[in-house]
């Protein structure tokens, strides 16, 4: 049936995926060549084929780095913070938007909440800045307002994590909970019904058939996060660092940007990148071993 004649009569259709396919081969897969400068001291104008092959001494280095562990720490716990509560955010917001019954009332927030979607970080950052200034900002005014004295919450590192949880959970739960919706949606109402003749509450509902149906696509999108657990995104912790909240803030990505592309050292920081996807690569085939076992339900 799929075979060789059958994919020539439908061409039109199979024509769809190449441009996909060139995005990967072309953005994807041709530079993993150049992952080959991690294990040489690579010159520029040698070349990756002309310069001089060195074995795993960038990773020695990166290991060997006195910082490197203060760095992966703060990197590992703000992941952990985003999916804490950036993953659950969506779930729950999408649980409560689905017992609204007003539709215009629904739509509307759902619009709000999804806007900062569409925002870059660079936007958002200055927002962040800008609300949590303590010379004109918002929450130091009301924080003086009742008596309290003003904060320098960007220059004092006990409160940079809890900023960039929360801005990220601003900027992207829109998006997270439309997914949810949509996969509520495809939920049997008479499941609902039945379960109101047996006098089962709201509560009862939600953990005996919104969450189950739920399950598979909560599945699904917490293995691609775990995955990209070293991968904080550089533009949002970029535009909230600053030296003095450095000792919690510095993640991998910025030390890449300051040690790669400012201090030219290539070799060392594509070594940084391997480590990273090596880790990546662990996790999530572990994570969904482990959830095909505990669930059913994996990504492949």
């Amino acid at each position: 049936m799929f075979g060789k004649n059958y994919i020539v009569k439908h061409w039109q259709i199979y024509s769809m995926i190449v441009p996909g396919l060139l995005f990967f081969v072309i953005f994807r897969y041709i530079p993993i060549i150049g992952s080959l400068i991690a294990f040489q001291d690579y010159n520029v104008f040698s070349g990756i084929w002309g310069s001089k092959f060195v074995g795993f001494k960038h990773f020695e280095n990166l290991f060997m780095y006195p910082e490197f562990l203060r760095i992966l720490s703060n990197t590992l716990l703000i992941s952990l913070y985003q999916l804490i509560f950036g993953f659950s955010a969506p779930i729950i917001l999408s649980l409560l938007l689905n017992e609204v019954r007003k539709m215009v009332f629904k739509r509307v927030i759902q619009t709000v909440i999804y806007l900062p979607h569409f925002l870059s970080w660079v936007i958002v950052g200055g927002l962040v800045i800008n609300v949590l200034s303590p010379n004109y900002g918002i929450v130091n005014e009301l924080l003086s307002y009742f008596g309290y004295e003003k904060i320098f919450f960007l220059q004092q590192p006990e409160y940079f994590r809890s900023i960039v949880v929360v801005s990220g959970i601003w900027k992207e739960v829109g998006w997270g909970t439309i997914i949810y919706l949509a996969a509520l949606a495809g939920i049997n109402p008479e499941l609902y019904e039945a379960a109101d003749v047996d006098g089962a509450s709201k509560l009862r509902q939600v953990f005996s058939i919104t969450l189950p149906a739920l399950l598979p696509t909560i599945m699904v999108l917490l293995l691609l996060r775990i995955g990209n657990i070293l991968d904080l995104g550089f533009e949002q912790i970029y535009i909230l660092l600053n030296p003095l909240i450095k000792e919690t803030g510095e993640i991998i990505d910025t030390y890449i940007y300051e040690v790669g592309l400012l201090g030219f050292q290539y070799s060392y920081t594509t070594a940084i990148g391997i480590f990273k996807s090596v880790i990546g690569l662990i996790l999530i085939v572990g994570a969904n071993q482990l959830s095909k076992k505990l669930t059913g339900n994996s990504l492949y």
